[in-house]
């Protein structure tokens, strides 16, 4: 069985429901293709959206950064 994890930082709101589906059937249909039809049926996808205070880039974190930016 696939286990496939998705990670993004999770800004202006994060994903939608709807954005999430959409992302796990495509992620899950390509790796249908890619491996002819083999982990279809059993695939698991985990999306993981991680707060821009936890995620950080030369010491500054992903929301100094974009604060920084505007």
């Amino acid at each position: 069985m696939p286990v496939i994890t998705v990670k993004m930082t999770h800004e202006d709101g994060g994903a939608t429901k709807e954005q999430k589906e959409q992302l796990c059937q495509g992620i899950t249909e390509l790796f249908a293709k890619i491996f002819n039809g083999r982990g279809a049926k059993s695939a698991v996808v985990i999306i993981e959206e991680v707060s821009t205070d936890n995620y950080a880039i030369g010491g500054q974190t992903i929301t100094q950064i974009r604060q920084k930016q505007n």
